[in-house]
């Protein structure tokens, strides 16, 4: 197999395909051949690591077509596009349209290989600047969100793909399980981030005033605008508008918001000029907005503008083995913010907090070691009546598996430095792993960072204890 990437050929001349085949084989490219366009398209995406070399002169969906919906798919990728003698006019139309290069028929083998093998030079470098993109985006994403589970490292890679995006996304979570964190990052790591990133709580606006906060007035509109004032949604322009709380909105605010996203405008209350808006919209709830939307209580087109994505953060009850790390994380913060000595967390405090429910997730987690940073007697809180006891073995469960993960994170999967770490002999780490599920795979440093969580609420890097 070639490091330079796979080569699409599609072409439905046996003859040539044959030839082509042969001429690439040869000189070591892996190779796909397809009859039709209709069936390269299927391997296509933007992930696809090679060069698509395709016909114009095609039955069904012809060359020009091929070419117009492979930039579609991944603006980036080289296409080559073979044309026959004298068809200069559509070859120029196909650079225009964005084709990496033509070759007119009949054309020398060194040369054509030559023209491949320059655009599959041209793919890995591609391929590799986004890669690093990615991997700088999702390191800096791992001074932001803290942790080691599995469910919210989904999350965080969610984050860094979608971060250089423009589609609108939809933040499902408990309340304080980190949904404005999420957006903050989806803003801070995209070509938004030089925008405003302007938040708004729907819940916390009162209703007399929520036309004029969403999309300002002028002077003279009511009885207290003595001037004029742009609203949060022309504000925004340019960057990303958060709404917290939307299922709180008003029906009747819900249908202007509508129309500002599909239109691309604003006006400001009394006036009858247009102000062209560009918004990322992020939208935030702790319900389930198609439900909301079934029963009446919120707008289903809105419903659908914004949910492109819908992105679902995790509560703390269920990434369990974070909660000494997270909970290390914010005493540090307020013992630094409060000029204190920081308490070790002991392995008893770690198996207490890991046996709570935590319904209040990461802000009441927060608030419970603020307390402990300040020393302060009853840092946590009763456990709620309601709250299942875990029995002895599932807190002890608990608390190895945090800290074999913890271990495993740090030294990048090695299993001789957890060993080390952990005073454990090979056989009884391999024994607790195997009984806990732990796959160190999951550890070992890649072209991935290690796996984090979405869930601290402030940016910064832990600070030092």
């Amino acid at each position: 197999m070639s490091d330079r990437g796979p080569v699409l050929f599609v072409d439905d001349e046996a003859s040539m395909r044959q030839a082509v085949t042969q001429w690439l084989e040869l000189a070591g490219f892996e190779l796909m051949v397809y009859e039709s366009a209709t069936l390269a398209l299927g391997r296509l995406s933007a992930d696809f690591r090679g060069v698509l070399v395709t016909d114009l002169k095609m039955e069904g969906i012809d060359g020009l077509e091929l070419l117009r919906r492979a930039q579609q798919i991944d603006p980036e990728l080289p296409v080559i596009v073979i044309t026959g003698h004298g068809d200069v006019e559509t070859a120029v139309e196909a650079m225009r349209l964005g084709a990496y290069d033509f070759i007119e028929k009949p054309f020398a083998p060194d040369r054509f290989l030559d023209i491949v093998r320059h655009a599959g030079e041209k793919r890995q470098l591609v391929m590799e600047n986004r890669r690093l993109r990615r991997a700088v985006n999702e390191q800096t994403l791992s001074s932001r969100i803290i942790g080691t589970s599995r469910s919210a490292e989904d999350l965080r890679t969610a984050v860094a793909e979608l971060a250089g995006t423009d589609v609108s996304v939809i933040l499902c979570g408990e309340t304080g399980s980190g949904k404005d964190l999420i957006a903050r990052c989806l803003h801070d790591f995209g070509h938004r981030q030089s925008g405003n990133y302007v938040a708004i709580n729907c819940a916390a606006i009162p209703e007399t005033m929520v036309e004029s906060e969403f999309f300002g007035h002028e002077a003279g509109a009511f009885t207290s605008a003595v001037k004029a004032r742009a609203g949060k949604l022309e504000h925004a322009s340019g960057g990303t508008l958060f709404l917290d709380e939307i299922d709180s909105m008003p029906l009747a605010t819900q249908g202007k918001l509508l129309r500002v996203l599909q239109e691309r405008t604003v006006e400001r209350l009394g006036s009858n000029h247009s102000i062209a808006t560009d918004v990322r919209p992020i939208a935030a709830s702790k319900v389930d907005l198609r439900k909301a939307s079934n029963e009446g209580r919120f707008r289903l087109d809105l419903y659908y503008r914004l949910s492109v994505v819908e992105l679902t953060v995790p509560p703390l009850r269920e990434r369990k083995e974070d909660i000494p790390l997270l909970f290390e994380y914010f005493a540090g913060l307020a013992a630094q913010a409060h000029g204190r000595d920081l308490r070790p967390v002991s392995a008893a405090t770690a198996n207490m907090l890991m046996a709570r429910e935590w319904p209040g997730n990461v802000r009441e987690l927060r608030n419970a070691a603020e307390r402990y940073a300040l020393g302060l007697g009853s840092f946590t809180p009763r456990p709620m009546e309601s709250e299942a006891k875990a029995s002895l073995a599932e807190q002890v469960d608990a608390f190895e598996r945090a800290v074999i993960e913890r271990a495993l994170a740090e030294s990048g999967g090695k299993i001789n430095a957890v060993m080390d770490q952990l005073n454990l002999p090979r056989r009884t780490l391999s024994e607790k792993m195997a009984r806990l599920g732990l796959d160190r795979q999951r550890f070992i440093e890649t072209d991935r960072p290690k796996s984090a969580v979405v869930t601290g609420l402030t940016g910064g890097k832990p600070p030092k204890h």
